[in-house]
């Protein structure tokens, strides 16, 4: 198979991470990936597998309309170029890919989307939600088949797209390498209770409501308890002021993005996820594996599932910073069985998941079904070399 997938940049975000990681498994297998790049640019540029990127050179900065320009990039690529799906690598592409059908029509491929965060949001005012649901539906009308990265966000895609149970299929989220379910789980001693290591990883974005997280360490910590949170983004300025205004400086690291997450949670005592809304929380994977207890907003459908309720750590109500301090000073005492919670991990790597996406990619494309499929406009290569 011939496969596109539009991707924004090399900055980090677990969208494009997985992306990534899938289409080298892809292309391991023999099929040809076709990374379609709004910019050539971002700080993991160079951990970036060895693929086929094409990018069109920007004509001014593009980072603050990347969406416009990344429909711009694509529409160019596929008029040029046939390729049998299209890859939508998260929500924030849906609207990417439904502009594609929109301005190709039966020339655009058929268009798999991972639906990789909740679709509730809760946390928008309510007319904005009800905007936001009519935007589901003709998401639900444009494109050709969705993923629930667990099987609790299925009835919820179902409902929310209003599409029928055929068009949802389920692959866990091939969040986590082999390495990474191998790396050191958090079986040193554990300190006293008056001193604790509160870790949470992530963009600095108001979805990641660090704000909250804030509030909730400020109330709940013991004068020895830290907090790390391991990020970078537009709210950097915000949290550090923030930190100053709660006393909090000399217990409250922001150490940047971090490359090893695995060596840093080896070293922390509790994992906090303070997010307003989340698909399945890679950082969440990320922490079973290493084996800590963990304190999460409601901000899923799978939240529940994914701590086995209960087992491997503590809810807490969204947008609710007593409600989280009352789960961060629980989870601080919790003793996980951290056996369990790596077999459980086991299930979001990338090896299975991937198999399953080339199967699902398969079902879509009328060449690979010996249906009879549109020519496009124009010759398949054109490009010789010329970018997209």
């Amino acid at each position: 198979m011939r496969i596109a997938i539009p991707i924004h940049s090399f900055e980090p975000g677990g969208v494009e991470r997985v992306a990534l990681r899938l289409a080298a498994r892809w292309e391991a297998a023999g099929h040809e990936v076709l990374i379609v790049l709004g910019r050539d640019a971002g700080r993991c540029r160079q951990e970036a597998p060895a693929l086929d990127y094409r990018a069109v050179p920007e004509p001014l900065p593009t980072a603050r309309w990347e969406t416009i320009w990344m429909i711009w990039c694509l529409f160019h690529f596929l008029r040029r170029e046939r390729v049998d799906v299209l890859f939508c690598p998260g929500n924030t592409y849906a609207v990417v890919c439904a502009a594609m059908r929109l301005l190709l029509g039966r020339r655009c491929p058929p268009v798999l989307v991972k639906i990789s965060n909740d679709l509730r949001r809760a946390d928008l005012p309510p007319v904005m939600r009800r905007f936001y649901r009519g935007w589901l539906r003709i998401q639900g009308a444009l494109l050709d088949h969705f993923i629930a990265l667990a099987e609790p966000m299925r009835p919820e895609l179902i409902a929310e797209l209003g599409v029928a149970p055929e068009r949802v299929s389920v692959i866990a989220d091939p969040a986590l390498s082999q390495s990474e379910l191998a790396s050191p789980r958090r079986d040193r001693p554990r300190p006293s209770a008056a001193s604790r290591h509160f870790v949470s990883v992530g963009r600095l974005v108001p979805q990641k409501n660090y704000a909250l997280l804030l509030a909730a360490f400020a109330h709940c910590s013991l004068p020895g308890d830290r907090l790390t949170i391991a990020g970078d983004g537009p709210e950097r300025a915000r949290l550090e002021a923030r930190i100053q205004r709660l006393g909090l400086a000399d217990r409250v690291a922001l150490p940047g993005h971090v490359d090893q997450v695995a060596q840093l949670l080896a070293q922390a005592d509790v994992f906090v996820l303070s997010s307003d809304y989340e698909g399945v929380p890679a950082v969440i994977l990320e922490a079973l594996a290493a084996g800590l207890p963990i304190a999460a907003t409601d901000c899923c459908a799978s939240m529940g599932w994914l701590l086995q309720h209960g087992d491997f750590g503590i809810i807490a109500a969204q947008r609710d910073a007593k409600a989280l301090a009352l789960a961060m000073d629980a989870a601080r005492d919790l003793d996980p069985p951290r056996a369990r919670m790596a077999a459980f991990a086991a299930q979001f790597t990338l090896g299975a998941a991937s198999r399953k996406y080339l199967f699902e990619m398969e079902s879509l494309s009328p060449r690979l079904q010996g249906e009879p499929a549109e020519k496009p406009p124009r010759p398949m290569r054109e490009r010789s070399g010329r970018g997209v």
